[in-house]
């Protein structure tokens, strides 16, 4: 009985240490995921104004020049996927590394932005042609990087489509793993621009110096690097938010694990008493 007690009370003492290092990472993860959520959301009005200015522009341009608009036949394809590089985030890397294999293997080349898909992708033996390391919090400069070597394998006529694979930040609970085409550009059919109130189409009275050609071409590679930088966004603030939660239910299981432990150790203790005392009532009724 002893041994059973002393058993309880060192798994006891284990669970209290692993419950300290899970909350103090779920305050850590708190700190980081506002700081993301702020930057993932303060980004978005930018990326849908860009959107309704391309629309405009697009309406004055010959768009059949422009090599970021082509439309080629699928020989070869180049999927950036957007990880982490920490792990201890629920079921994130798993559901985003899930959707790896609805890309056909034999034509899809890959570039990893994370750790995690580094890992993956090096494991599953798929064309990896480069992975770039990225900060918690990271910079138009350093995404820009991502997004040229991705346009630069598009241009070049090495790979026919890009993709993004990442996952979307929804809240605080709910992430989703999306895939994205970048190139060729073909946002403006699935764009729900509203209207002004007066009528009449949006964003066409804009005047565009030197021409609205050389405004499309100037746009279009801006368009691709803050797009990808808006995704990275989204997904920092989407393993911050998910490591978070993650961390607050290991912490409130570990604090229920010791309730039930407690409870198991005070029922074995009053066994343990009760025993005892039992066994000496049973002496002095047998001595006297």
């Amino acid at each position: 009985m002893a041994a059973n007690t002393r058993d309880i009370r060192r798994r006891i003492k284990s669970i209290k240490n692993t419950a300290q290092i899970t909350k103090a990472m779920q305050m850590v993860a708190a700190s980081k995921m506002r700081k993301a959520q702020q930057l993932a959301l303060a980004g978005r009005p930018f990326a849908e104004l860009m959107n309704k200015v391309l629309v405009s522009v697009r309406e004055r341009a010959d768009v059949a020049y422009h090599d970021l608009l082509q439309v080629r036949d699928l020989k070869k394809e180049l999927v950036l996927v957007v990880s982490t590089d920490k792990g201890l985030c629920g079921a994130l890397n798993t559901n985003l590394l899930r959707e790896v294999n609805q890309f056909d293997a034999g034509r899809t080349a890959y570039v990893a932005a994370g750790r995690k898909a580094v890992q993956y992708l090096v494991r599953t033996k798929r064309d990896l042609l480069a992975d770039f390391p990225l900060k918690d919090n990271p910079t138009f400069v350093e995404t820009k990087a991502i997004s040229k070597f991705c346009i630069e394998k598009f241009e070049k006529f090495e790979v026919d489509r890009v993709s993004v694979l990442y996952t979307h930040f929804v809240n605080t609970l709910i992430q989703k793993p999306l895939v994205r085409t970048i190139l060729p550009l073909s946002p403006f059919e699935d764009l729900k621009i509203e209207k002004p109130k007066t009528g009449g189409e949006p964003l066409t009275d804009y005047l565009y110096e030197p021409s609205a050609q050389a405004v499309l071409s100037a746009i279009l590679p801006y368009y691709v690097h803050y797009q990808i930088y808006q995704m990275v966004l989204d997904a920092r603030a989407s393993e911050h938010s998910a490591r978070m939660v993650a961390m607050k239910g290991a912490t409130d299981n570990a604090k229920q694990l010791i309730k039930d432990l407690t409870l198991e150790y005070n029922k074995l203790r009053q066994a343990s008493i009760t025993t005892e005392l039992l066994e000496i009532t049973t002496a002095q009724m047998a001595l006297g």
